[in-house]
């Protein structure tokens, strides 16, 4: 049992204030991947976070630009464990006792980490459909869903602009 569900999220939120507290005008939290930014970089260009291909993590199918917001991904793809063929992933279905299957990444924006961290675990054990339909409800939260057949599912209010891997 472990505070991966919040915990990093509330971390990142808390750096990001008392950072702001002492003067620091700009800046990007990475708490194990939950991340929180403000103001701009030194070039005065806006942040950008990648968004990895569950597939293959070692690639970027979008990025996203991040304005004094933040961004949390929970996937299947970094803890797991493989036994007998079937993936096994430490996101828990509290409804079933087991690893939360059908989807593979769940990314939500939001202001802030620990709200994002929230609502990525719970959409990933909701499932495609109903997790959207969660988000499209709740104002300032946008999400990025990609299902177990590889299929890109996003809340309303957000546009992706997709690259290409080769």
């Amino acid at each position: 049992i472990g505070f991966g569900a919040i915990g990093k999220g509330y971390a990142a939120d808390r750096a990001k204030s008392l950072l702001k507290k002492k003067g620091v005008r700009s800046g990007v939290i990475n708490a194990s991947g939950d991340i929180n930014a403000w103001g701009t970089q030194p070039n005065g260009k806006e942040w950008l976070v990648a968004i990895k291909n569950p597939l293959n993590k070692e690639k970027i199918f979008s990025w996203m630009p991040i304005h004094d917001s933040a961004i949390v991904t929970s996937g299947n793809y970094e803890k797991y464990v493989k036994f007998n063929d079937v993936l096994y992933t430490h996101i828990i279905d509290p409804r079933t006792g087991y690893p939360a299957k059908d989807i593979l990444s769940v990314t939500v924006f939001t202001k802030t980490a620990e709200l994002a961290d929230a609502l990525a675990t719970s959409v990933f054990v909701m499932g495609a459909d109903t997790g959207v339909d969660l988000i499209n409800q709740l104002k300032g939260v946008e999400c990025v869903i990609i299902d177990k057949d590889n299929n890109l599912i996003t809340s309303d209010n957000i546009a992706l602009k997709t690259i290409k891997n080769d």
